[in-house]
């Protein structure tokens, strides 16, 4: 029997400011409550979410600053609001621990991307704390050094393979 193939790829949309920005403690998945345009506009891949972050209200979790672009076709007998809050989908004790660890540690809580969990929508969220500017002129100098590093490598790797 032929399996049926995978004809979306798993990631829609990623931030990548996030690790340039924050040191990652820990990661968590999270379900998206969204409408029907939401969900055709993730399928064509018009999201954003490099500057969104998680906020707490009233026990639950929504995700603030993403924007879903509608599709002029699919979108023109409703009124689409393309950066509204979404509301997260998570257990009790998830929510629990994040709402814990915003309070208490000084944390923020990011989202770092959209993917598809076979046809479900899911966020991946990051329990988060704020880089200082020398701890991102650190990281770049780290990066720099590890590529000269793996250059030096292949010039004494290439001159012993000539000899």
């Amino acid at each position: 029997m032929n399996k049926k193939q995978n004809l979306m790829p798993a990631i829609i949309a990623m931030n990548k400011h996030a690790r340039y920005n924050y040191f990652i403690n820990e990661v968590m998945d999270a379900g998206l409550l969204l409408d029907g345009w939401e969900v055709k506009s993730l399928r064509a891949k018009q999201v954003n979410i490099n500057d969104s972050y998680i906020i707490f209200r009233d026990g639950e979790a929504y995700l603030f600053g993403s924007i879903f672009q509608p599709l002029s076709l699919v979108s023109s007998h409703i009124t689409c609001l393309p950066n509204k809050k979404r509301k997260l989908l998570l257990k009790k004790s998830e929510l629990d621990c994040l709402i814990r660890k915003v309070n208490h540690d000084g944390c923020t809580v990011i989202a770092l991307s959209i993917y598809w969990k076979s046809a479900w929508a899911k966020l991946k969220i990051g329990i988060a704390q704020g880089k200082k500017k020398y701890d991102k002129r650190n990281d770049l100098k780290d990066r720099e050094w590890k590529l000269n590093k793996e250059r030096i490598v292949k010039n004494i790797n290439c001159a012993f393979i000539r000899k």
